[in-house]
């Protein structure tokens, strides 16, 4: 393995190794993106297609421009004419109008039945009883406030004249002259104005209406003519003391009535603040319901410049008398164009499918971030030296790249097969919102993430919330929208959940494409913004902010789930130098008496040896302290105790095998020298460097062979050994070196295995990739988890020269079940039994120590056993038989004892007797060893 550069990778090369890695994944992930990217362009053309379907059937000589056969020269023969006199009322709306009909201005006047009326909830007076709908006299009553009484009240006066004056000679002055009103609603456009062909009435409005007072008069307006009862309508003026007893009485009356089926609605009003003779200040309220209904129409279409037209002429009036009037002769539609029938139906639908097609983003990203966290990657990275700066800075900017790319292809493709969505809203506002939202969406799933450890929940909430979030809002929240009496401040509030906000911009770009598209205008543009009824102004905010809340949530929740730290950790000053020397631990004394007393030997003297270590400040590489972990008790039982005070030292060169049965805490004590898990009390150090404070610096010199393999399936070995390396700050020649030498060192070099991808690898294959990971880069402390489990015994010894040829230069905890890998490749080893070790020391020191007696085995039939136990007391009366089993019987014979002749001597006198079918005599193993150690600490467990 080739030496590494020295010092911690900078941030910079860590970003490169983060980036270069995800680069290669997503190269690998060829078909899952092309999967991801067909799903907008199929809906596209989906919505193409319903579109064309639609516009085909609409498309018929009933709702095109009406044509006829004209004989113009008088030679017989006929020419097509199309033209809106030869059009019935269906089609005359396609034809073209190069000049349309000026129409008089009207007023909006409430229905009969909303016109207001004095009732229990309207507290002010001079308004009608309510008797007056049964007679159909109710007048329409206009409001009245200001700073001066008197004038307001004169200028009320001026606003209706006192007697009718129209006649048809002149009508459109006569017309202009009074005050017309209707009921009707308008439309989007005013080439037919609705209240000349509808049944409803026309009105002109004086202050008294005599016993006479209809009028039947013929209209023209270009080739249409009408006979029109124009009827006299009472307007009433009521003055109030301030403007809010006028908007007290406008919504309380409009609310509550809308509640009890009464609504109370006035014309219009006025509040003249401090005008006089010397200035003219007023504010007008009118109601914008009809205006809302009908979408965002013009003022004009909306009846509120004869609104203004009143004050004007009242004040005039005021000033130079009642022949002072500006005369409001018509208003007149623009110029019209021949026009297809045709309905933007991909935009009405836009808002549903379009946001599925956006949030489909955010369960990929959720469950590439949850696989990660599944499979242990992101902590397998940490430990390898990656730090949080280039981890969240190079994800967040992948995974907002990807989503950016995405969009782009959708917006792209969607113009290009001809959506008016995209076509007709501005591009630069698409973008913005766009990449809000993706930035938000990535923040998003950055925090819920935090939330799960298991790839398949994520998939299914995830999907969950793309689908359920549509339907909300396409049956629930646009419903909100667009019910004018819902609070705007309740919209505000749901806007705040980030589906509801993306549907409401998505709703936004509708509504403007398909009012574009209908009246052949531009959709959204960047001054439409600061319209108080466009609602991509607030949304834009309330994403941004979102984005940034989000953000900063996501990386807060982070540093405590995955590394661990204090919920309050930003109030603390962290240590930005921490010294290489040794520190004290305070409590390593707490408790520690009782317990040494009843400690062996060998586990005394190395806790002693600690202690004086830390004294003297002598560098070793690895020293654990008196190190617990001391898990709580549940559901009534007592605490377990998986780590009980365990001291040890390592020097450089060393490594120092732990054997143990399962459970007794040899995976807990590597989880806290890696640290997955914070000691309960007690510390370690690693290179001088505090596991409790000084992580991250002890991960950028560590190395780590995980129980279970740790690995991309896409990546190769070569990919993963080149990630780690650059980790390492291993660049150029060096990391080519290292990577070729440890895939060597391995047997993962021949054979195109390297360039194989890791999904493709045996259990053995992946095995030795994770040994040579956590050699790469020369870490100065490896912690080996079972290293060589599934290997075949060719492979597991060429594992081990590799384990004892790197163990030269740096300090190795290896844990493992097998004895052999134990006495082959450490210098010292540890039985590790119930959260504490039992015995300390190497191979033979253990074997001499706890093996000092010979086993002897023999078989024969079950009716010989007696006569074989009486041989083996004769050979050592303080032989203790350990095994017994059909005929087959296993003794300990002190050594000092028996001799080794005695005991050939022995058998050939008992195969003279009887059959033996075999036997055997050995010296004590390892293996006997352990199991000695295990059951005579379960046993003093037990009992105490």
């Amino acid at each position: 393995m080739a030496d590494s550069v020295h010092g911690p990778a900078s941030f910079w090369t860590q970003a490169n190794a983060l980036l270069r890695k995800n680069l290669i994944f997503q190269k690998r992930d060829v078909k899952s993106n092309i999967r991801l990217i067909s799903v907008p362009i199929i809906l596209c053309l989906l919505l193409v297609l319903i579109q064309n379907l639609v516009n085909k059937n609409l498309d018929t000589p009933s709702n095109r421009c009406g044509c006829k056969c004209v004989d113009k020269n008088g030679d017989g023969k006929c020419e097509e004419v199309c033209g809106i006199e030869y059009s019935d009322l269906g089609q005359a709306s396609n034809c073209p109008i190069p000049s349309p009909s000026e129409w008089p201005p009207l007023l909006q006047i409430p229905a009969l039945k909303y016109r207001a009326v004095q009732t229990d909830f309207i507290s002010y007076g001079g308004l009608p009883d309510d008797s007056c709908k049964m007679l159909g006299s109710c007048p329409a009553t206009i409001l009245l406030t200001g700073s001066n009484q008197t004038f307001g009240e004169s200028m009320g006066r001026n606003l209706f004249s006192s007697g009718s004056t129209l006649n048809s000679s002149d009508i459109f002055y006569s017309l202009a002259y009074n005050i017309l009103g209707s009921e009707s609603h308008t439309e989007y456009v005013n080439f037919l104005e609705a209240a000349f062909f509808s049944n409803l009435p026309v009105y002109y409005v004086q202050s008294q209406c005599s016993s006479n007072s209809t009028f039947s008069l013929p209209l023209e307006f270009g080739s249409v003519a009408v006979q029109q009862e124009i009827n006299c309508l009472k307007g009433l003026h009521l003055w109030r003391n301030s403007s809010y007893e006028i908007n007290d009485e406008i919504y309380k009356g409009y609310s509550k009535g809308n509640q009890e089926g009464k609504i109370n609605e006035i014309l219009t009003a006025y509040d003249f603040h401090n005008s006089n003779r010397n200035g003219f200040n007023v504010n007008i309220w009118y109601n914008s319901t009809y205006k809302k209904d009908k979408g965002n129409l013009p003022m004009a279409l909306s009846r509120i410049p004869r609104t203004v037209n009143l004050a004007s002429n009242a004040y005039l009036q005021f000033l130079r008398g009642p022949s002072a009037r500006v005369l409001f002769e018509f208003v007149k539609e623009m110029p019209k164009a021949e026009t297809k029938l045709s309905l933007d139906f991909a935009s009405i639908l836009g808002p549903l499918f379009f946001s599925w097609v956006v949030s489909q983003l955010f369960p990929v990203v959720l469950i590439a971030l949850v696989y990660e966290k599944q499979q242990k990657l992101r902590i397998m990275m940490k430990m390898h030296g990656l730090a949080d700066g280039p981890y969240w800075m190079i994800s967040y900017a992948y995974f907002l790249v990807i989503s950016s790319i995405y969009m782009l292809c959708f917006v792209i493709f969607g113009s290009l097969v001809g959506l008016k969505f995209f076509l007709l809203n501005d591009y630069s506002i698409q973008f913005v919102f766009y990449f809000i939202y993706m930035n938000l969406q990535v923040s998003l799933s950055f925090l819920v993430a935090a939330f799960f450890s298991n790839v398949k929940t994520a998939t299914v909430i995830g999907y969950i919330m793309v689908f359920a979030n549509g339907l909300l809002a396409a049956f629930l929240f646009q419903f909100f929208l667009q019910d004018e009496s819902f609070p705007r401040g309740w919209i505000i509030v749901m806007e705040l959940y980030p589906g509801f906000s993306l549907f409401r911009g998505l709703y936004e770009f509708s509504q403007y494409a398909f009012n574009g598209n209908y009246l052949g205008t531009d959709g959204m543009r960047w001054n439409d913004l600061s319209d108080g009824k466009n609602g991509m102004n607030e949304v834009l905010v309330i994403m941004l902010v979102q984005w940034l809340v989000f953000l900063f949530l996501s990386y807060y929740v982070d540093q405590i789930a995955s590394s661990g730290k204090d919920p309050l950790f930003f109030l603390w000053n962290s240590r930005k130098n921490p010294s290489p020397s040794f520190r004290k631990h305070s409590l390593q004394k707490q408790g520690s008496k009782v317990f040494v007393q009843m400690e062996k030997p060998d586990v005394a003297q190395e806790r002693e040896r600690v202690e004086q270590l830390l004294e003297s400040s002598t560098t070793h590489a690895i020293i654990c302290d008196n190190l617990k972990k001391v898990y709580p008790g549940k559901d009534g039982n007592p605490e377990k105790f998986a780590v009980r005070g365990l001291s040890l030292a390592l020097p450089q060169g060393e490594c120092f095998g732990m054997l143990g049965p399962n459970g007794a805490g040899k995976t807990t004590f590597i989880n806290m020298m890696i640290g997955l898990i914070k000691p309960s009390s007690g510390t370690a150090y690693a290179q001088g460097m505090d596991i409790r404070t000084d992580m991250d610096m002890i991960y950028t010199n560590m190395g780590v062979c995980p129980q279970h393999d740790l690995l991309w399936e896409k990546l190769t070995g070569r990919e993963h050994l080149l990630f780690y390396g650059r980790l390492k700050n291993l660049i150029g020649a060096d990391l080519t070196q290292a990577v070729e030498e440890s895939l060597k060192s391995v047997n993962l070099f021949h054979g195109g295995v390297a360039d194989k991808q890791t999904g493709k690898y045996s259990g053995g294959m992946k095995r030795r990739l994770s040994v040579a990971i956590s050699l790469i880069g020369d870490p100065k402390v490896v912690y080996m988890d079972e290293p060589s489990t599934g290997l075949d015994p060719a492979s597991r010894n060429n594992l081990w020269n590799v384990v004892k040829r790197a163990k030269q230069d740096r300090a190795i905890i290896l844990t493992t079940h097998s004895m052999e890998e134990a006495e082959h490749l450490c210098d010292r080893l540890g039985i590790f039994v119930d959260g504490s070790l039992q015995c300390l020391g190497n191979p033979k020191e253990l074997k001499a120590r706890y093996g000092g007696s010979y086993v002897f085995t023999m078989t024969t039939s079950s009716d010989n056993e007696e006569e074989v136990e009486h041989m083996v007391r004769r050979l050592s009366p303080n032989a203790n038989k350990i095994y017994h089993i059909s005929g087959t019987q296993k003794f300990e014979l002190p050594k000092q004892e028996v001799r080794i002749a005695d005991v050939f001597q022995a058998v050939e006198k008992v195969k003279s007797k009887f059959t033996v079918y075999a036997w055997g005599l050995a010296d004590t193993t390892l293996e006997d060893v352990f199991i000695k150690v295990a059951r005579a600490t379960h046993a003093f467990n037990v009992l105490s």
